[in-house]
């Protein structure tokens, strides 16, 4: 195709008619469409890694892997395969509703290696579980009483900013009170970053400080692995996949 050759941007409603929904082993409906440059082993093995006990709540849900969600038109549309200015045009992720069924297009080509298109896959799936389910109260207390003890940093910079409203709230005689709006929206953080790091951790090898960003301190190691380990009791992973949480010694 010549470089400067325009490419038909697809309603995303005509991407979901003309893809074949997958369901996998887990309960998960997924669909694959245009020039992704994903294996569809790759994304079998990625889908896969999703606990079944999360799959009742995201029975009403499709995730479409695509080259480009679009993110500057008024309806959904989706590039069937990469140009450089499509790619500025793109979002991670766009959602759509057709009919009874929440759909979300997952764009590939925005990412550079399998790390970046996992972790924007399990954290979609794991904000839709939260919507649908809420958060377990156990995490809840576990994540305050880590909260509480001031435990370093945070899982993303929505938990950093929410739990730092929600413990530094003061009424008008100037005495700490707690802001329970902004703790609820700390525990939805904290949980959806938990499980998605834990389903991450099924999926792909890799390093805790790759999740690092500038804005906020990454919550310590073995704070996270206390969060992690209780998300893999509460949602055990599929046979075939495994958890466990290696620390790397010094020297």
């Amino acid at each position: 195709m010549p470089a400067n050759a325009q490419i038909e941007l697809w309603p995303a409603e005509k991407v979901a008619a003309q893809a074949t929904v997958n369901q996998a082993a887990n309960g998960v409906c997924y669909a694959f469409w245009g020039e992704t440059r994903v294996s569809e082993p790759d994304l079998e093995r990625l889908v896969g890694a999703v606990p079944a006990t999360l799959s009742a709540a995201l029975a009403n849900r499709a995730y479409y892997f695509v080259p480009l969600a679009i993110a500057d038109t008024g309806e959904p549309m989706v590039a069937p395969s990469y140009t450089v200015d499509l790619g500025d045009r793109a979002i991670c992720h766009r959602n759509a509703t057709f009919g009874s069924m929440e759909a979300v297009f997952l764009s590939t080509r925005l990412v550079e290696d399998r790390f970046g298109l996992a972790f924007e896959f399990f954290i979609n799936v794991a904000h839709n579980f939260v919507e649908a389910a809420g958060v377990p109260e156990s995490f809840s207390s576990l994540a305050w009483s880590q909260a509480e003890a001031q435990a370093r940093g945070e899982t993303s910079q929505d938990a950093w900013e929410t739990r730092r409203r929600a413990q530094d709230n003061r009424n008008g005689n100037g005495q700490k009170i707690i802001d329970e709006r902004a703790r609820g929206a700390y525990y939805e953080s904290a949980f959806s970053d938990s499980l998605a790091i834990y389903m991450l951790s099924l999926a792909v090898d890799f390093d805790y400080h790759d999740l690092r960003e500038r804005e906020y301190p990454l919550l310590a190691a073995p704070a996270l692995a206390e969060r992690l380990r209780h998300v893999a009791s509460l949602f055990p992973a599929n046979p075939g996949y495994e958890f466990q949480v290696l620390y790397r010694r010094k020297g």
